[in-house]
């Protein structure tokens, strides 16, 4: 597993929170109004930065992944790029098992037995890695790591190691605020 470069990090956290911080008014899920919002999806529906994300999480993957899991729905295209890059194959995994069709919780071969290094985009408490990692434990999946673009927990928040998950972050919430103002400066 091979570790960004400081300076490679630095760079990149400057380029998402270019692209990603936006200002103006916005309300949020709570129904607050604030100044400032952070939109994920344009990071990950730019090629080239996607590829550098995936490139950045790739390192952080145990070389025993057996199946690279995408949540729906940050994670799946970070997950397929990270595939394309390793060769791993890549599942998704929704919220909630379809109701038609396959009735799948994840969509791909059977992952009874698998090792499932979890892909997501942001991790602010976890909740959507803890319900997959229950889920496709409940299936005897083996799901151990959680590798993310951004850990933007406050201390504490994330709860996963409860149920005996390591969070691996490429960026944390403080990583994008130094970019931010480095570039303020």
């Amino acid at each position: 597993m091979d570790e960004q470069t400081p300076d490679a990090r630095d760079e990149l956290a400057a380029d998402i929170d270019r692209v990603c911080r936006l200002e103006g008014e916005f309300v949020v899920r709570s129904g607050a109004v604030v100044p400032e919002y952070f939109d994920k999806y344009l990071f990950e529906s730019d090629p080239v930065l996607l590829r550098r994300v995936a490139e950045a999480m790739v390192r952080l993957v145990h070389a025993d992944t057996d199946l690279l899991g995408g949540l729906e729905l940050g994670g799946v295209p970070i997950a397929t790029m990270m595939s394309s890059l390793t060769g791993l194959p890549a599942l998704f995994v929704r919220k909630a098992p379809k109701a038609y069709g396959t009735r799948r919780l994840a969509e791909r071969a059977d992952v009874a037995g698998r090792r499932i290094t979890l892909v997501e985009d942001i991790v602010t408490t976890g909740g959507a890695a803890r319900d997959a990692t229950v889920a496709l434990r409940e299936q005897s999946a083996t799901v151990e790591v959680v590798v993310c673009t951004i850990d933007r927990s406050e201390p504490g928040a994330n709860r996963l190691h409860e149920l005996g998950l390591e969070t691996r972050s490429v960026l944390t919430r403080a990583d994008l605020d130094r970019a931010r103002e480095a570039a303020r400066s």
